[in-house]
């Protein structure tokens, strides 16, 4: 799980372990990028639904499909910047 504040500290631990008897493993504090579904969800959010004023959750619907075909067609791979000896 990321590092949100909902998810840090012995409560979320005790949470964890009592209803699923899980322990919570979470990413590096400065990888959001390894939450590929959050970078597009983070996209969707400031192209999509940004502003909010919508007439029927029909139309949010169709937007939303909309872009989806259109992300999938323009989207391409990228290269990434960070290495360790920077």
């Amino acid at each position: 799980m990321d590092n949100g504040s909902s998810h840090r500290g012995q409560a979320c631990i005790n949470v964890c372990s009592a209803l699923a008897h899980d322990h919570p493993v979470h990413t590096p504090v400065h990888a959001s990028w390894l939450n590929q579904i959050e970078v597009y969800f983070s996209v969707v959010q400031r192209k999509v639904l940004t502003p909010n004023h919508f007439r029927s959750l029909a139309e949010v619907e169709d937007r939303l499909l909309r872009f989806q075909d259109h992300y999938c067609a323009a989207a391409r791979p990228f290269q990434w910047k960070f290495s360790r000896e920077t």
